[in-house]
């Protein structure tokens, strides 16, 4: 009978081993991600702010305090195994959006991108790293910001999504401008990002068929 017990255990074993889910997995080092060395830097400049009382152009005390609850917030993400950003489509139209580049592993970290198109509606897939979104030259947008008024300006710029948020972008029925919530994300002009600018217009943008990977339902 106790062989029977020991025999019995070690199959369970065994198979839970076998069937184990991917969390258990090793993951690369998020120490070893750019991303993440980044985010940590930023993070360390506005702590240090805070601490010395040092002013930092552009913020204000209380958005000294927002941008590092912020920062926090995607660190622990990061920490917790999120090390990727989600895009979704709002806007009627396709848009140019960054990701990972082809047959990269997954426990490898690049500061490189690939670029994408995603279709109206869509929202890219869970744990498929949506990098960045290019907006064109010719796209009037508004980015919206809780503690202060929207910033409008014009195209061709990187919107960086940080690891850990879902940026949504939508078209004001009233304007026509691309809104979204900045909290996070980050504006570069296109000639500050070392990844493929396609330098074309809105129009061929959303000729373009669909190659991201997305939700499905």
């Amino acid at each position: 009978m106790k062989r029977f017990k020991y025999f019995l255990l070690t199959v369970i074993l065994f198979v839970s081993l076998v069937f184990a889910p991917p969390a258990l997995a090793d993951r690369p080092k998020v120490s070893k991600n750019p991303d993440y060395i980044n985010l940590t830097k930023e993070l360390d400049q506005f702590l240090s702010a805070k601490a010395t009382q040092e002013q930092l152009e552009g913020y204000t005390p209380e958005q000294i305090d927002q941008k590092i609850n912020e920062l926090e917030l995607q660190k622990y993400a990061f920490e917790s195994g999120i090390d990727w950003g989600q895009c979704t489509n709002q806007t009627g139209k396709t848009i140019a959006i960054y990701g990972p580049e082809p047959n990269l592993d997954d426990d490898e970290y690049s500061k490189g991108a690939a670029l994408y198109f995603l279709a109206d509606g869509a929202t890219t897939q869970d744990r498929w790293n949506c990098k960045g979104i290019y907006l064109p030259a010719d796209v009037n947008a508004v980015a919206l910001n809780p503690d202060r008024p929207g910033q409008e300006f014009v195209g061709d710029v990187v919107l960086k999504v940080p690891n850990g948020t879902n940026l949504v972008l939508k078209t004001n029925a009233d304007t026509g401008a691309i809104e979204f919530n900045q909290v996070g994300a980050t504006i570069l002009p296109a000639s500050d990002v070392n990844w493929f600018i396609p330098k074309v217009s809105q129009t061929i943008v959303e000729a373009h068929v669909a190659t991201a990977p997305t939700k499905k339902g």
